[in-house]
């Protein structure tokens, strides 16, 4: 017999390199290694050979060829398939990262880069005190938005020095838990509904945080908006691609930071992936609202949704010359003061926002009695040679159906055609000041969508059956709870846009120190002279002058959702059989086929009509059925099909959240509808 070391050794050299800080210590290792050998008893005897006395437990192995973490220590070098050509570097988990939030503020922390994307993000909003972590995600800048910005910048100047917030001293960075008060749901407010400052009952709270140690206002509060020039130099797209491209660069949320590409000091974006914000609440959500807020806010400013002149001049009256006045008092205010937080608590207590894909309340509807509408409206159906033919007829809501008759006598009979809206487009087209309240109806059919153009005659006629078109389009009637909050809301959007003209108002902007051209998108500034927007800002802020700040920003958001372009994520996908390209626009319910060319709904399908979706990862083909044998399959242009296919998954995933339930996150369940099979 041949013992075995005559034969041949089993055990064979690995290089290793350690990412450490020491000089004059070397950062390359030969070891001799057997298969067997287990990934935590490899850690071991490199640090025996290392020398250094310090912690490494932050430490694991990255593998440079496979873009991988080798993170199960129990695992053998065999098991993982590492061979003696493996380059293995020994480095921390967490890293610094450059993150710039949805007010363009800067915040450098430290971030799990071993960790899925999904952790990471939750671990970041533990840290900002954002609740519901899963509506937001991480996003890299596309290459397109920045080709521009370069260009542009060319011949500048160098910009001067961002200020960044330094958050790297904080537990959440360290690795320890984040302040259970601060993020659990807890009957005691965290905030101050009025200011957005943390109420005073809590101000302890923060002592272990290190946002007790900078300006909290940064987050919580919104700050003056960017000059006119920089707004000018920013991306602005201007056709549904460029839209398209602002989309590419979600990061996959079932991989770690590292695994895709992103290092040490890298900025990237945090933003709010997912249009559904759940439970939503001032008294616990002050930097969560500023933060949708400011999202919105700039989605506007840069045009990334489109909107009409007077919704514009709502949205710039309620940022300049509300929120932007009230925070700067607010910043001076002693936020020890509780001398009015009762009152405006109950003042408040109505503004507890749940949006779309949100809390079902737990109402019956009333199923005796399904309240219907009866009305006459006018009928516009476009014809050819931009002509249109305009009649009024006796309308019936019912259900979620719209029946029309020649008159209110023939309301018994047979209708002259009754229309089904379940799963229709509904998009507003409203004038008040030219007394215009339009419903676009978009019906789908066998071929396309069928075009239906109602007229109201005043706002309150239009705001009932705006909201019964909205419910019905979702699958709901007028019974349901939700019916009579959207009327309100659409009346209270309405008397924002109601302007009363006064002679005060036609005199004030002489004395009035403002920028308008800083709260509306570079469109309209081209449109207008500085003191035409000034007066036209102030003839809008009449109607909104008593909002607290609180309440004027989801006021604002309130109005950026009805927007018929709100929520819509744009990418240019190919359908399996066409010959062009079109656009694919993801929604909270649904996905819409849009023409690239012309911008209008071809189809739309929703997702409560869907019976499964898979994708074939090997041609990245996406593939959906929907019920009564329809089916689709395209592949995405614009991005990685993994983002739509997650994009899907994840908004299937948020419908399912209950406030009833426990705030704890099934993230497997979140994996399992959006990570895939590649």
């Amino acid at each position: 017999m041949v013992s075995s070391t005559e034969y041949g050794s089993h055990t064979w050299e690995l290089l290793l390199t350690v990412d450490h800080q020491h000089e004059g210590v070397e950062k390359e290792f030969l070891l001799q290694v057997t298969g067997d050998l287990h990934v935590g008893g490899l850690m071991l005897k490199l640090v025996e050979q290392i020398k250094i006395e310090q912690d490494w437990s932050d430490y694991a192995f990255w593998w440079e060829q496979k873009k991988s973490w080798l993170l199960k220590t129990h695992w053998t070098l065999d098991k993982c398939g590492v061979q003696a050509d493996a380059k293995l570097i020994f480095t921390t988990q967490h890293k610094m990262l450059r993150i710039r939030l949805p007010n363009m503020k800067t915040v450098r922390l430290k971030v799990s880069f071993s960790s899925m994307v999904f952790r990471a993000v939750s671990d970041i909003c533990k840290m900002l005190n954002i609740r519901r972590s899963e509506e937001l995600s991480l996003l890299k800048q596309s290459e397109g938005t920045l080709k521009k910005k370069k260009k542009k910048d060319k011949n500048s100047k160098e910009p001067a020095t961002e200020d960044v917030l330094n958050l790297c001293n904080s537990p959440v960075s360290s690795g320890l838990p984040a302040n259970p008060g601060l993020y659990s749901k807890t009957m005691t407010p965290v905030y101050d509904p009025v200011s957005g400052l943390p109420a005073s009952s809590t101000i302890t709270w923060f002592s272990d945080s290190s946002l007790s140690e900078q300006n909290r206002g940064i987050l919580a509060l919104s700050h003056p908006t960017c000059s006119p020039e920089v707004l000018a130099d920013m991306y602005q797209p201007r056709t549904l691609a460029d839209k398209a491209k602002l989309n590419a660069g979600w990061l996959d949320s079932s991989r770690s930071l590292m695994e895709q590409g992103v290092l040490e000091e890298d900025q990237l974006l945090l933003r709010f992936k997912y249009y559904t914000f759940f439970d939503l609440n001032p008294k616990y959500d002050a930097v969560r609202i500023n933060q949708i807020y400011e999202q919105a806010r700039w989605a506007i400013l840069l045009e990334e949704i489109d909107c009409t002149e007077e919704e514009m001049l709502i949205f710039a009256a309620l940022q300049a010359y509300h929120v932007s006045k009230l925070s700067l008092s607010s910043e001076t205010q002693d936020s020890t003061c509780e001398s009015e937080v009762d009152e405006v608590e109950a003042a408040l207590s109505n503004l507890e926002v749940t949006l779309e894909g949100g809390n079902k309340s737990n109402i019956l509807e009333d199923i005796t009695d399904i309240p219907k509408l009866a009305d006459n409206l006018k009928l516009v159906r476009p014809k050819k040679l931009a002509l249109k033919a305009i009649k009024t007829y006796w309308f019936v809501f019912r259900d979620t159906s719209i029946s029309y008759f020649k008159n209110k006598e023939s309301a018994q009979g047979e209708p002259i055609e009754k229309l089904n809206l379940k799963g229709c487009e509904v998009v507003p087209d409203v004038n008040v000041a030219a007394k215009k309240f339009g419903i676009k109806l978009l019906i789908p059919v066998a071929d396309g969508m069928n075009e239906v153009y109602l007229r109201c005659d005043n706002e309150d006629q239009y705001a009932r059956w705006m909201a019964a078109c909205v419910l019905a389009s979702k699958g709901r009637t007028m019974a349901d709870s939700s019916y009579q909050p959207e009327v309100q809301k659409i009346l209270s959007f309405l008397q924002m846009k109601n302007w009363t003209m006064c002679s005060q108002a036609a005199s004030e902007p002489e004395n009035v120190d403002m920028k308008p051209e800083c709260f509306v998108s570079p469109r309209y500034t081209k449109k207008f002279k500085s003191k035409q927007l000034t007066a036209r800002i102030l003839e809008a802020h009449q109607n909104i002058s008593q909002m607290s700040l609180v309440e004027a920003k989801l006021r604002f958001i309130q109005a950026w959702q009805s927007l018929p372009e709100f929520g819509l994520s744009y990418y240019i996908v190919r359908f399996k059989g066409s010959k062009k390209d079109d656009v694919l626009g993801v929604s909270y319910n649904r996905l819409i086929r849009i023409d690239m060319a012309t911008g209008d709904p071809i189809t739309t399908w929703r997702f409560s009509n869907m019976k499964q979706w898979n994708v074939n990862w090997e041609i990245r083909q996406v593939a959906i059925e929907f019920d009564q044998n329809v089916s689709i399959a395209f592949t995405c242009l614009s991005a990685d099909c993994k983002i739509i296919h997650e994009y899907i998954g994840g908004y299937i995933f948020l419908s399912t959240r209950s406030k009833d339930h426990n705030e704890t996150l099934d993230e497997e369940l979140f994996h399992k509808l959006t990570g895939g099979q590649e």
